[in-house]
């Protein structure tokens, strides 16, 4: 029962952690119907951003400033760049967005280095807040998850409850209607773009120093946040929701109880004298196999309901 418990509170922090990463381009995608290959380029941003600001004026700071200077870089991006290659087609845009990745990967060892810097949890949060079964969860950790529930709380109400939400959405499905009504469509995605990227850039301030702040960080976390809204449906925010929290749910039970599947094979009749690879068939655990789980429920999801569990969009 402990490790169950353990298991649901860890993987809810975790699935927070990645539904908070991937908002940002649920976002954009949902409003502008862009798949932005470099989105988690703009996360790596906003943690060295807010690595070398907090160093001279502090985290919170670095906790409003960071997102803003990912944000217009994340505007000027659609401004100067998507915008002109959007009229050749989604092709294009996917392609200037993965050239983008490597760009921006190369200019933070070129800036920053190859090493990892050392992004420190803010000394107000680094204390324990409470200890529940023995395990202590500290005051940051805590914070994250009311970060992550406060703009998930705020994505859903300004996309659905006010006029700013009905304006971006009516960009997209009808941009002639809304030109019409006297609103610059070029400038509400420009600036929908880049709002979703300083939204990425907060998860980067606010998980750079858990995760570890280094170059490779984009490359690590970029795959596993395609899952969530494949998983979640292309544009579905409340998908996403449930996507991040099942793989962060899922991935820590199978850590936790590390089940071996050797009364599996031995059922089947399967030993290491009938299996070719034998003992270390035979000692797969469900530890061992967790990282490739989002990646198994993404393939499954392609194959049985290829527009996601909420998908608003095809594929």
């Amino acid at each position: 029962m402990n490790a169950f418990i353990f298991s649901i509170f860890n993987g809810t922090l975790y699935g927070l952690l990645l539904f908070m990463i991937s908002s940002g381009l649920t976002l954009i995608f949902s409003m502008m119907g862009v798949l932005n290959l470099a989105h988690s380029s703009l996360f790596m941003l906003g943690a060295y951003f807010a690595y070398t600001i907090s160093k001279y004026v502090g985290f919170w700071p670095a906790l409003i400033f960071a997102p803003l200077g990912v944000g217009v870089i994340g505007a000027l991006i659609e401004r100067y760049g998507l915008r002109a290659v959007h009229k050749y087609g989604h092709v294009a845009e996917l392609l200037f967005t993965f050239g983008l990745f490597y760009v921006f990967e190369d200019l933070v060892q070129m800036v920053w280095g190859k090493a990892p810097v050392r992004y420190e949890i803010p000394e107000s949060l680094d204390f324990i807040l409470f200890t529940w079964l023995g395990l202590g969860y500290s005051a940051y950790r805590i914070f994250m998850v009311l970060a992550s529930l406060g703009i998930m709380v705020a994505l859903y109400w300004l996309i659905s409850r006010t006029r700013v939400g009905l304006i971006i959405q009516g960009a997209l499905t009808h941009p002639h209607m809304v030109a019409s009504l006297g609103h610059n469509v070029p400038r509400v995605f420009m600036m929908t773009f880049g709002f979703g990227s300083a939204l990425a850039a907060v998860a980067g301030v606010l998980g750079g120093n858990i995760l570890g702040t280094e170059p490779a960080m984009a490359a690590q976390l970029g795959p596993i946040i395609f899952v969530v809204i494949v998983i979640g449906g292309l544009g579905s925010l409340g998908g996403a929701v449930i996507a991040s929290l099942a793989i962060g749910i899922l991935t820590n039970m199978a850590i936790s109880y590390d089940i071996s599947f050797k009364t599996f094979f031995i059922a089947l009749g399967v030993s290491p004298d009938t299996v070719g690879v034998g003992q270390d068939l035979i000692a797969m655990t469900s530890g061992s196999i967790a990282p490739i789980l989002p990646y198994l429920l993404l393939v499954l999801m392609l194959i049985f309901r290829p527009r996601g569990l909420f998908g608003t969009r095809d594929a």
